[in-house]
């Protein structure tokens, strides 16, 4: 993916170094699981790798006598300073300073694209997200999923592909109804009626109060004597569109903003005699998907809803599913997963080669049918991955927060981001994997201290602009344009702590690459962690020995240097909040 992958540059050496030496072996040769990373103890060298391990079985030799014709081959090599055969085979390389020079110039030259991958031309991702019914404001429990939906498709961008982040709007369900009529309690409400506790099954929040007073400024008491199917469409319409307005003010706080709000109703709607649904069910059923017939009775105590009847199926079974999905229901209307077969089928016709659903972890019976639609509507030509989002637990100095002003019984979005800030928020949600449970403590995420991951790292950079403050005011004649710094004499960059750094640097296309390939966009603020506690202790270590501080008066080149140095952790400092969604601040009071 990209060239800047120093680990994938030495595979590749490696691996035409194993193909040029004869092993005296008739078998066939693989290199696949041949790896390159850095060592687990930086005290061990640069690079590590596994090819004598992996070749040793295929060339029936034991693994320190094929690390003995590796080393002998990649010491050879100019940027290797030495290569050391560790345990049971595994090979330790050393590389040159002047190895790590060019690395820190690469990424002065490349700036803000450093990291940034080559991927096939046109590669389209579409990454769904948060979706959540238009029905009030953000919860919290939509957090989570905005933050790590959003940061993905920023990392997938950033990793070269043609990413639209999507929100699918669930406009056509019964829950739309609901709203409706709690809206037009609140339009009676607002007319001066007293309408009492708020009915069962109504929504209750308070957000709706707006909304009933801006249809009686528009309507007056009109509304009052409407015919009841005019009244509905009219309340379903300025309900969906009120809250919306609500979710996209709620995610712009979060900043979260979407390409593409895709409405549910837009399936259902017919253009002529027919819907997209409809046209779906025709395609499908011509391919031998949709067909007519009996669905088994389900495993156990039959639920009171259950038809024992002809209906009109999904062949999902074919496609991987445990079972075949009913289309239509018995009233003749379309079941929630027919809607599910014509979005995934617009999708393709949009032509994604790749789709992204970010769902909560309740929705893991979604996954298997997902993957049967994309499967059966695109003919296996188009990938489709589900990525599931744990809860998230609110605390107060260690206590559970249960309770909203806002709504009553749940806390909002907007609550969380109005507190502690959106920066706090978006890195927090990805400081830990999707997959796991997540603690966020308002009491810890507001704390300035090494505990408090967003701010360290954003106080690493906030740092390094202090440097350039600091410089501009001591040496007022010293050049620190980035021209400048560019050209600096960066062989003078010999202390190991400098070495560290730049090696962290290094791994910053590596980590940029697997975590796009894998999904995980949380590795992203973990290694912004990792580099600011380098960045941290390598400032402190200048406090006990001046003679690595930043600025010195006494040698300008080496100021120079050190200079570029920051500059070049500035820029991935940058680029990797960006990708998590957050500022980088050039300072922090």
């Amino acid at each position: 993916m990209s060239a800047t992958n120093i680990y994938n540059q030495f595979k590749q050496k490696i691996i035409k170094i194993v193909e040029s030496i004869d092993f005296h072996t008739e078998n066939e040769i693989s290199c696949d699981r041949i790896s390159v990373e850095p060592p687990r103890d930086p005290s061990h060298g640069d690079m590590a790798t596994n090819a004598a391990m992996v070749l040793a079985k295929q060339v029936g030799k034991p693994p320190r006598e094929v690390a003995e014709l590796l080393v002998a081959a990649i010491s050879s090599q100019p940027e290797v300073e030495s290569a050391e055969i560790a345990g049971p085979g595994f090979i330790n390389l050393r590389l040159s300073p002047a190895f790590w020079a060019d690395q820190l110039s690469q990424i002065l030259q490349l700036s803000g694209n450093y990291g940034r991958a080559q991927v096939e031309a046109g590669y389209k991702i579409n990454v769904e997200y948060v979706s959540a019914n238009p029905t009030g404001p953000m919860h919290v429990g939509h957090c989570r999923g905005a933050v790590v939906g959003d940061a993905l498709a920023n990392l997938l961008s950033f990793a070269g592909y043609d990413v639209i982040k999507e929100y699918y709007i669930n406009d056509a369900g019964s829950q739309i109804d609901v709203l409706a009529n709690s809206t037009f309690l609140r339009y009676r409400e607002a007319l001066g009626e007293n309408i009492g506790k708020i009915p069962e099954g109504l929504y209750p929040g308070d957000y709706l109060i707006p909304v009933g007073k801006l249809l009686a400024k528009t309507y007056g008491d009109a509304l009052l004597d409407m015919d009841e199917g005019e009244r509905l469409v009219l309340l379903r319409e300025t309900s969906i569109s009120a809250m919306m307005d609500l979710i996209r003010g709620d995610l712009a706080a979060l900043n979260v903003h979407h390409d593409v709000f895709f409405s549910e109703r837009s399936l259902h709607e017919k253009e002529g005699n027919s819907s997209k649904i409809g046209d779906m069910l025709d395609e499908m059923r011509a391919q031998g998907f949709v067909y007519e017939g009996k669905l088994p009775p389900p495993k156990g105590e039959l639920p009171q809803d259950w038809e024992d009847r002809e209906q009109t199926l999904f062949r999902s079974t074919d496609v991987g599913d445990d079972i075949d999905r009913p289309l239509v229901k018995s009233d003749g209307s379309y079941t929630y997963f027919a809607a599910d077969v014509a979005y995934f089928k617009d999708k393709f016709d949009r032509g994604f080669d790749r789709t992204v659903f970010v769902l909560g972890a309740d929705h893991g019976g979604y996954v298997k049918r997902l993957k049967a639609v994309a499967k059966a509507i695109s003919g296996g030509k188009t990938q489709l991955d589900v990525l599931l989002i744990q809860l998230v637990k609110l605390l107060r100095d260690g206590q559970p927060v249960t309770m909203s002003k806002r709504s009553g019984n749940f806390i909002t979005l907007r609550e969380v981001v109005d507190e502690v800030g959106c920066d706090a928020v978006r890195f927090m949600m990805l400081y830990r994997k999707p997959e796991a449970p997540l603690d966020f403590d308002f009491a810890k995420v507001t704390e300035q201290s090494k505990d408090n991951p967003v701010f360290y790292v954003q106080y690493a950079h906030a740092r390094t602009c202090s440097v350039f403050r600091q410089a501009a005011v001591e040496l007022p004649d010293l050049d620190i344009s980035d021209d400048a710094l560019k050209n600096a004499d960066l062989a003078l960059l010999t202390d190991e702590g400098e070495y560290g750094l730049i090696r962290k640097m290094t791994e910053f296309p590596r980590m940029i690459e697997q975590a796009a390939r894998s999904d995980e966009p949380h590795r992203v603020a973990f290694y912004l962690y990792e580099l600011a506690s380098d960045v941290h202790t390598h400032w402190n270590k200048g406090k006990d020995q001046p003679e690595l501080r930043f600025i010195n008066h006494k040698n300008v080149k080496m100021t120079l240097a050190r200079l570029a140095m920051l500059r070049a952790i500035a820029s991935i400092l940058v680029s990797g909040l960006s990708i998590v969604g957050a500022d980088a601040p050039q300072e922090m009071r």
